[in-house]
């Protein structure tokens, strides 16, 4: 069934709960795609929908908020103030909230990169549009993250989730003598390199279709009205493979991680209509960053310029990012190949953030070589596990 899936049409396959996480707004421009104006206009709800608020969804570690910015809260979940450069994580900005880095316990990236050697933990925690934000623009996002990164004394260790990897690359080509090192996990960079069903969805609907959703919204991708019209719904099996729950968990803690994700499900953000709209035109239909034509804080960003030690992270079987879409980073920066580690997991997208097998396996490694000495061997780099784990690689190579 997967296979007929692949040779089908884009607009015609059907759309797997996980790649809501990112293409919920893509998915609902395909909608339009093949009705005119006037039946989307039908199929919305009759009311306008209420703004999503600042998030609710508890966090897992505790923080506090090192600064107030217009695009984030900078949140602070450090053991010691003044030990080791930090790790920023560089959160993603698409349907739900920046609770992706700190889920539960036994499924945080910021629970396992503290618990492995990592004193100063921050993450951005992005705020959901309003009017007064509607027009933000992808400079907006930068420009903060930059104040952000200048609050914390870099270079910094920056580690970029999903959407927030683009960003991420980004911004470390543009302020390279900021960044320390370089971590990418499930992040679209280069489109070309492979298909997936993200791609997909950019490439089948025209632009002019991404501009009514925003119109719809008067400049406001709205999360909860997206979330309705697709009718996405998450079952207790969809909770059970992206957290990758194992046979020994306790039956209560598994209703209670189910209803946990549920309720992160539920709960979304809004997207500037102009950041959504550039993001859909510069990233996934111009493919400016891996084309060398992306324009940054008035600055055309050049990949091969940047040296920094770099991680990749990708899940074989990710529903939205590709391997390759996202490995293609190896053979466009500057990085020597013996500073470049690639890491795969088994797994679907979600679980490269949520998923207790790669946050016991592959974040414990990522953490340990945000501290290691950049000229130390990488640990496990050139080597492939034994056929009996089966399930992952870590390797030291580009191209």
């Amino acid at each position: 069934m997967r296979d007929q899936d692949e040779q089908r049409p884009a607009s015609e396959r059907p759309a797997s709960p996980l790649e809501a996480f990112l293409a919920w707004p893509l998915a609902a421009a395909t909608q339009i795609a093949h009705a005119n104006y006037r039946l989307f206009e039908s199929l919305l709800p009759p009311a306008k929908p209420a703004p999503s608020r600042d998030c609710s969804f508890p966090w897992t570690t505790a923080n506090t908020i090192a600064l107030e910015l217009g695009s984030m809260r900078l949140r602070n979940f450090s053991s010691r103030a003044d030990h080791g450069p930090a790790a920023l994580i560089c959160a993603p900005y698409a349907l739900h909230g920046a609770t992706v880095a700190d889920f539960a316990p036994g499924h945080s990236v910021v629970e396992r990169l503290i618990q492995n050697g990592s004193s100063r933990v921050y993450v951005t925690d992005w705020r959901s549009a309003t009017p007064e934000t509607r027009y933000f623009t992808i400079d907006n996002y930068l420009a903060d993250l930059n104040v952000a990164v200048d609050e914390l004394a870099p270079p910094v260790d920056l580690i970029g989730l999903c959407q927030g990897g683009w960003l991420a690359l980004v911004y470390a080509a543009r302020f390279p003598q900021k960044v320390r090192r370089l971590v990418l996990v499930g992040a679209p960079v280069d489109i070309s390199a492979a298909t997936s069903p993200l791609s997909h969805f950019a490439a089948d609907v025209p632009l002019r279709m991404f501009h009514e959703v925003v119109r719809l919204g008067e400049g406001i991708v709205h999360g909860q009205q997206m979330l309705g019209l697709w009718g996405v719904s998450h079952g207790p099996d969809e909770a059970d493979v992206t957290l990758q729950f194992s046979g020994t968990v306790d039956p209560a803690r598994r209703v209670e991680l189910r209803e946990r994700f549920r309720r992160w499900h539920a709960e979304t953000v809004d997207l500037p209509g102009s950041f959504f709209l550039q993001v859909v035109n510069w990233l996934f239909k111009q493919n400016l960053i891996a084309e060398g034509r992306f324009v940054a804080l008035g600055q055309s960003i050049d990949l091969s310029k940047l040296s920094a030690p770099i991680c990749l992270l990708a899940g074989s079987r990710d529903e939205v990012v590709s391997v390759d879409q996202l490995f293609a980073v190896a053979r466009l920066v500057g990085t020597a190949p013996e500073h470049l580690v690639k890491m795969t997991e088994a797994c679907g997208h979600l679980s490269l953030f949520l998923g207790t097998e790669v946050l016991s396996h592959a974040w414990p490694n990522i953490a340990r070589w945000l501290v290691q000495d950049p000229d130390e061997p990488q640990a496990g780099s050139g080597r492939v596990d034994a056929p009996g784990m089966g399930t992952r690689s870590i390797q030291r190579s580009v191209g």
